[in-house]
């Protein structure tokens, strides 16, 4: 990986060496890794196995030549369309599938009629397993539970584990957000969010870990839906009733885009007034005046990891179920500073106990 999280390319095909060289072993170890034959301390043989995800080595499968269903939810396609989180996901999973000779087919699950053609469709000897992307809905995983394949959550997670699931970091994604803002000086930040996902919650989890006492149910700003201009509406209207805060943790880029639009029209800069931290990380946060300070989503690799856990499963089905979370990076741009001081007017507005600096 290299140091701005992304993927590492190697021109030529990625050998046993590559990876030996990289987490200083040897090659017999990390053959002795990958394919389960022998001991490897279990630390260490998790570090070689992420060496290989993120090189995209292909691992040994007996999966050659079979199918991938992808099971996504209505809004995650409108989700593609709007934002691009789960088009980068899925790239991942299309890459690692070609990596492994596998194949990958969408279907779009928004119903249990969905949902049940789709898992008698998996019942079929060419298909591996299924992947449910951005899907939680309570009903829909209570079928995938009883299914005979192998079936991964991508993006989303099973709360009574019967699915083994793969996610960013949700909680601590957000937590390492609010610290950045409360190592600044930041006290009273805002939480734009649109509720209603698991993984989401998590995230006000992680915003309510840092502030402690200072999580105001007040700063907690929600939309509707994943649109800039709901975000634009939504903070203008907070800003209106009044302006307490000097920083906002938006849980999506496009939120965080709609809060730029909102601070600007009304009169306020960015990170001079108000600071700006999003979750997602998406390439186009890097264009805006200034850039988007962010925690970063290895989302590919999410998508690739998720396979591989896939592949692993179909190995061997009596495999304990797994939640496995991905770190998330904070990013430094332009749009996160430190608090500037306090005006009187604003000290009156502080909740009670929070003192100047």
């Amino acid at each position: 990986m290299r140091p701005d999280g992304k993927r590492e390319k190697i021109s030529r095909r990625v050998r046993l060496k590559d990876i030996a060289e990289r987490c200083a072993v040897s090659t017999a170890t990390v053959s002795r890794a990958l394919s389960g034959r022998g001991y490897v301390q279990a630390e260490l043989s998790a570090q070689i196995h992420e060496m290989a995800l993120r090189l995209n080595y292909p691992l040994p499968s007996s999966l050659a030549g079979r199918r991938v269903l992808l099971a996504v939810s209505g809004p995650a396609l409108v989700d593609l369309a709007r934002n691009q989180f789960t088009l980068h996901v899925l790239e991942g999973i299309t890459e690692r599938c070609q990596t492994l000779h596998m194949s990958v087919e969408t279907r779009q699950v928004s119903t249990v009629e969905d949902e049940i053609r789709l898992l008698a469709e998996a019942e079929d000897d060419t298909v591996a397993g299924v992947l449910m992307v951005t899907i939680d809905d309570d009903a829909l995983l209570e079928l995938a539970r009883n299914c005979a394949k192998p079936v991964i959550m991508v993006n989303g997670d099973d709360p009574d584990m019967g699915l083994s699931s793969v996610t960013p970091c949700n909680r601590s994604a957000a937590a390492m957000a609010a610290q950045h803002l409360w190592d600044l000086g930041h006290r009273r930040i805002v939480f734009l969010t649109c509720p209603g996902r698991r993984t989401i919650a998590r995230r006000l989890e992680g915003w309510r870990d840092v502030l402690a006492d200072h999580a105001d149910p007040s700063l907690i700003v929600e939309v509707a839906d994943w649109q800039p201009e709901l975000a634009d509406a939504a903070i203008t209207e907070r800003l209106a009733k009044r302006r307490d805060f000097t920083a906002i943790l938006a849980t999506g880029d496009a939120l965080a885009m709609g809060a730029y639009l909102a601070l600007s029209r009304n009169g306020l800069t960015i990170p001079g007034d108000v600071s700006v931290i999003s979750i997602d990380g998406l390439p186009q946060t890097k264009l805006l005046d200034p850039p988007m300070t962010v925690m970063a989503i290895p989302m590919r690799e999410v998508g690739a990891a998720a396979l591989d856990l896939l592949c692993e499963t179909a190995a061997n089905p009596s495999l304990p179920r797994r939640r496995i979370e991905l770190a998330c990076q904070l990013v430094e741009r332009g749009s996160a500073g430190t608090v500037n001081a306090w005006s009187e007017t604003d000290l009156q507005m502080r909740p009670p106990g929070c003192r100047k600096s």
